[in-house]
């Protein structure tokens, strides 16, 4: 298959050789937190501690300033194999897979280091052959060795892989037992490539922090401070250095801030919730997105097998809640009417329209209906107590649901979900955590429910959906942390296993359809993810400053600065406006 091409104070700044070194999918804050007007004026003052107001690229180039969701203080990691704490610009500013896979086409992947790929006719080989001349930040040369040791390290050998070979400087053979034809989005485009002549020496993968990295994408790391870090244009990229020379990710605790600094112009790029677009779109300088992908779930530490806790562990306690909430409501109080509906079969709809088994399963109930929750749990045997809830043995259920302190719309849309489930008899008490707070335990599996954003597959084929989140093969016992996946959930269900190893096994429509029928009929019983809706994945940027960013008409990446490789296709296209 041919693929077409596409400072604060107190900063440290690097400086590393070639030899040097050192031995936060995808997280997205939509909320609309109320912060102080004199902390959001101390920040921005702040920001000029160690940048040069022009950039680096001469005194008339403007650094580019993103907001992507961290808060302060930021981690200091770059390291691609931690997922969920490494800094935004890790994954595709730094570090790149060999192919883009644009969530929002149906188009062929665009080669990064990638430059062609074929499978072998019973799909369990796959030949790719990367560019030619390529090098790694630090002036080593990039070869089809660095490929080969990726796929063989770490966490990215997957259960079915067999071995990952060089055949020569631009060609890599990876070979498996079982075909992987569905696989190609997340074996090409979720991998990060790395130097071996660096990882080679890492033992200990998970616990690196990497504040030295050496990668192969259109920036490099200039300087980092808990407040902000600074990337540079990679003068040895291979498409030429970006036209955007200097690039800062800044840390905030709301997303007020932000929007008081995006419409000051202390800001270039932020992707957050705005209840009122208008009010920062309004001068014209600033455009705005609005695409409606990725799910907000109730995930619920689903599996007591694996070590779960709680009500929520009884699929007839989530079903209840799951028609006990006004979705509708949610989404016009808590998301101010910008969110979409959500889907039980987590397929995006109409996207995916040939992979929903049931025209049933294309939204989730929008209305409340109180007597058929009610319905549900006095099937699975539970009884209504003197204060209208409902329990078993003289307990009533009582369940503890999350969102992170600041994100306004979660917090708000959990307090609806707790009103509403108390009227068909439901205790659920909703409460607010700190951002570390928030991701340690979801990893952990420390937890009964949480608002939790989960993100929309790159193709338009759910499979990665179904492989991330539901396949026990991508899911630990409480107490671990999930390396082969996100299944935070810890559902695991034999049937939905079979069905997504016969996915990942051909390319035939029909035999996919009925794998992925098998899994909808299951998932959207089970519901160890309680839809609730669409995010409103609303995308700000400076088009007065900057030229380039995707529009309605080329939607060439979602222009969302949080998303993996996303974020370094669209800088890559940018150019200082004249």
């Amino acid at each position: 298959m041919s693929i077409d091409p596409l400072r604060t104070a107190n900063c440290t700044t690097f400086h590393a050789t070639k030899h040097e070194r050192n031995a936060e999918m995808t997280r997205t804050k939509r909320s609309l937190a109320v912060a102080l007007a004199a902390g959001a004026a101390a920040i921005a003052l702040g920001m000029t501690g160690c940048t040069p107001s022009a950039g680096g690229g001469g005194d008339d180039a403007p650094v580019l300033r993103i907001w992507a969701g961290s808060a302060t203080p930021i981690n200091n990691n770059f390291n691609p194999f931690a997922v969920d704490t490494a800094v935004h610009a890790t994954f595709g500013v730094i570090y790149e897979p060999l192919f883009f896979f644009n969530q929002l086409s149906a188009d062929a992947p665009v080669g990064l280091i990638g430059d062609s790929y074929e499978y072998s006719e019973d799909g369990r080989t796959l030949t790719v052959t990367i560019k030619p001349g390529l090098q790694w930040s630090d002036g080593e040369d990039l070869t089809a060795d660095d490929v080969a040791f990726t796929f063989g390290y770490g966490s990215n050998k997957s259960e079915q892989f067999v071995s990952a070979e060089a055949t020569d400087p631009t060609t890599v053979v990876l070979t498996y037992t079982e075909p992987q034809f569905t696989s190609a989005s997340l074996t090409l485009g979720s991998t990060y490539i790395i130097p071996e002549h660096i990882w080679a020496d890492i033992d200990d993968f998970m616990a690196e922090t990497n504040p030295e990295p050496v990668g192969s994408g259109p920036y490099v790391l200039k300087s980092f401070s808990d407040a902000a870090y600074t990337v540079e244009a990679n003068e040895l990229f291979r498409d030429g250095a970006p036209a955007v020379t200097e690039v800062q990710y800044l840390g905030l605790d709301s997303n007020q801030s932000s929007q008081d600094l995006l419409t000051t112009g202390k800001i270039d790029w932020v992707g957050q919730f705005i209840a009122n677009p208008d009010a920062v779109t309004g001068a014209g300088d600033i455009t705005t997105l609005n695409l409606q992908q990725d799910p907000t779930t109730i995930t619920t530490c689903a599996n007591a097998d694996l070590g779960c806790k709680g009500p929520q562990t009884d699929p007839a306690v989530r079903q209840a809640i799951n028609v006990a909430i006004d979705r509708a409501t949610i989404a016009d109080k808590a998301f101010a009417g910008l969110a979409g509906e959500s889907s039980p079969s987590f397929t995006l709809q109409p996207r995916d329209e040939q992979w929903l088994s049931d025209p049933e399963l294309a939204t989730s109930p929008q209305e409340a209906d109180a007597a058929e929750a009610g319905a549900i749990l006095e099937a699975a045997g539970y009884t209504k107590d003197a204060d209208g809830f409902y329990g078993k043995g003289g307990t009533a259920i009582e369940i503890d649901l999350f969102s992170p302190d600041g994100w306004t719309d979660y917090n708000d849309a959990a307090k609806l979900i707790s009103e509403q489930a108390a009227e068909a008899g439901i205790r659920i008490n909703a409460r607010t955590v700190s951002d570390a707070e928030y991701w340690t335990p979801i990893q952990s599996g420390d937890f009964q429910m949480a608002l939790y954003g989960l993100t929309q597959s790159l193709v338009a084929d759910p499979y990665s959906n179904y492989h991330e989140y539901f396949a026990g093969s991508s899911t630990v016992k409480v107490g671990e942390s999930p390396l082969d996946g996100q299944n935070y959930a810890r559902y695991s269900n034999p049937a939905v296993d079979a069905a997504v190893l016969a996915a990942g096994a051909t390319q035939d429509v029909a035999t996919k359809q009925a794998a992925y029928a098998t899994i909808q009929t299951e998932i959207a019983r089970d519901l160890p993810y309680i839809p609730v809706v669409l995010n409103a994945s609303q995308s700000f940027f400076n088009t007065e400053k900057f030229s380039g960013w995707p529009s309605e008409d080329d939607l060439y990446a979602a222009p969302l600065p949080y998303l993996a490789v996303a974020n370094a296709v669209v800088l890559a296209h940018l150019t200082p406006a004249k």
